[in-house]
C-alpha cells in the first residue's frame, strides 16, 4: 500500500500529469477522448498519451476503447483511497491537520437540511444550455431553490432560439440575463451549494475554487447554438437540449435531499450526469 502511496504522489507530482487529473475530475463522470483532453491542455497528442500512460499505470484514471478511440475518466476509488492513506496512515487520523474547509465537509457528512439550496449553472456562453437549466429549475421548484446561471466567458447574450424555445414551454424569461462567473465569485454574491458545468468546454476550463465547498456536477449536454441545417432542424436542436436539461433537473429536484448526507447526494449527482440523454 505504501508503494502504491508513493507511485501516485509521485506521478501526481508532474504539473502536466496532475493538470490532466484535475481534468478529469472536473469532467467526472464522463468518459473523455485522449484527443480532446489533449486540446483542453493545449498538448502534443504524444505528449498527453506519455502523460496518460503514466496516469493509467497507476491506476490514477481508468482507460476504455471504444472503437478506434481510448476514453479516459477519473478513477474516484484511487482519489478516496490517496486521502485515506494520508489522513489515516501518514498523519495517524489527526483532525487537526486538516484545513478548516475539510473539517467543514467533514462536519457536513451528516443529512442535508431542508433549507433553500442555492443552484449555479455554467457554460462558456450562457445563452442556451445554462439559461435553460436556471429557468427549468426556477419553475419546477422554485420553493426549494434559488438557480442562478453565468458563462466563462465575457462574451455572450441570449440566443434568441433559446428564448424562443423557452417562450414556447410558457416559461417567463423575463428575469433572463447573460452573466459571468465573476458575479458569483465576490464576497458578496450568493453562496452556491451546488455548482454544476452543462457543456464540456466550461468543465475542461481551470475555475476557482467555489467558496463554501459546494457540491459539484457535470451535465454536459450538446450545444443546440452550433446546430446546422434548416431552421426547423436548428429548433429541433433546442428542443432536444431543453428536454435533456428538464429530464436530468427533474430527477434532482425529486431526490430525499433531507435524508442524504453529502456524500450520498454526491453519487446521486454523478448518477445523474451518467444517465444517458433523453431528450423526451
Amino acid at each position: 500500500m505504501e508503494s502504491l502511496l508513493t507511485d501516485r504522489l509521485s506521478t501526481l507530482s508532474h504539473p502536466q500529469r496532475m493538470a490532466v487529473f484535475r481534468l478529469l475530475m472536473r469532467r467526472c463522470p464522463d468518459e473523455v477522448p485522449a484527443g480532446e483532453i489533449a486540446d483542453a491542455l493545449t498538448l502534443k497528442s504524444s505528449t498527453a498519451s506519455v502523460y496518460l500512460s503514466a496516469l493509467t499505470q497507476t491506476k490514477l484514471i481508468l482507460q476504455r476503447r471504444d472503437g478506434t478511440r481510448l476514453l479516459y475518466r477519473a478513477n474516484l476509488d484511487a482519489a478516496r483511497d490517496i486521502v485515506a492513506d494520508l489522513f489515516l496512515d501518514c498523519c495517524r487520523g489527526r483532525a487537526d491537520v486538516c484545513p478548516p474547509e475539510i473539517s467543514d465537509l467533514l462536519r457536513s457528512l451528516t443529512p442535508m437540511s431542508d433549507k433553500k439550496y442555492n443552484v449555479l449553472f455554467v457554460c462558456t456562453g450562457n445563452s442556451a444550455r445554462s439559461i435553460f437549466a436556471e429557468t427549468i429549475l426556477r419553475d419546477l421548484a422554485a420553493d426549494k431553490f434559488n438557480a442562478y446561471s453565468a458563462g466563462t466567458t465575457h462574451r455572450s447574450g441570449l440566443n434568441p432560439l433559446a428564448v424562443q424555445t423557452l417562450l414556447s414551454k410558457d416559461h417567463d424569461t423575463s428575469p433572463l440575463r447573460s452573466k459571468n462567473v465573476s458575479e458569483f465569485q465576490g464576497p458578496d454574491a450568493p453562496k452556491m451549494d451546488f455548482v454544476f458545468t452543462v457543456c464540456d468546454r466550461a468543465a475542461n476550463e481551470e475555475c476557482p475554487t467555489w467558496p463554501g465547498q459546494p457540491i459539484s456536477g457535470h451535465w454536459g449536454v450538446p450545444d443546440p447554438v452550433k446546430a446546422q441545417g434548416t431552421e426547423a432542424q436548428r429548433q429541433l436542436a433546442f428542443q432536444q437540449t431543453y428536454g435533456a436539461l428538464r429530464n436530468r433537473i427533474t430527477a434532482f429536484t425529486s431526490l430525499p435531499f433531507a435524508q442524504l448526507d453529502r456524500a450520498t447526494l454526491q453519487q446521486h449527482v454523478d448518477e445523474i450526469g451518467k444517465e444517458k440523454l433523453r431528450q423526451d
